[in-house]
């Protein structure tokens, strides 16, 4: 499938939340609350990168989100990526890698010196991601809390997701 990325743009708000809500409904991880947790980010100016991407007919078909994180030891200029949504009707296309592959290209140009998230190991470990134990979450179990490392020296903390996350 063909799509183009792009950045959000005013007007698609409605489709990333059903996009979202529906890339979510079925998975057995998901509190379902993803849509909303990106309309907070919104709301509270913490979503730093918001992508769609798009097919021919200019119908978005996927998302992704980053985030401003926090780290205990003061290091600053780091993100949380989460969530990636992509159409269930497209799911396993290669769409999700795009938007992951632009979001991190996106997010070295902004300077960021490094990415975490909350996920499948065996997934985005082809992206670079790793278990890295000098950086640590309580929200999730430790196995799925990955490191993207972008620039500089790797931090040592407790890291802080943006508020919305609750």
């Amino acid at each position: 499938m063909t799509i183009t990325i792009r950045p959000e743009r005013a007007g698609d708000e409605p489709a990333i939340h059903a996009l979202t809500d529906a890339a979510f409904r079925d998975m057995p991880f998901s509190d379902g609350d993803e849509a909303d947790l990106i309309d907070k980010l919104r709301a509270d100016g913490d979503l730093v990168l918001s992508l769609v991407a798009t097919n021919r007919d200019e119908a978005i078909v996927g998302h992704i989100a980053f985030s401003p994180v926090t780290i205990s030891d003061g290091t600053s200029d780091w993100y949380g990526l989460g969530p990636v949504s992509v159409i269930p009707t497209n799911q396993h296309t290669g769409i999700g890698g795009q938007l992951i592959d632009r979001g991190i290209a996106d997010m070295v140009a902004r300077n960021a010196k490094g990415i975490v998230l909350l996920g499948n190991p065996k997934y985005y470990s082809r992206f670079g991601f790793i278990v890295e134990p000098r950086l640590t979450y309580a929200g999730g179990p430790a196995e799925y809390f990955q490191t993207l490392l972008l620039d500089g020296e790797l931090p040592h903390g407790a890291v802080n997701f943006a508020p919305a996350f609750g």
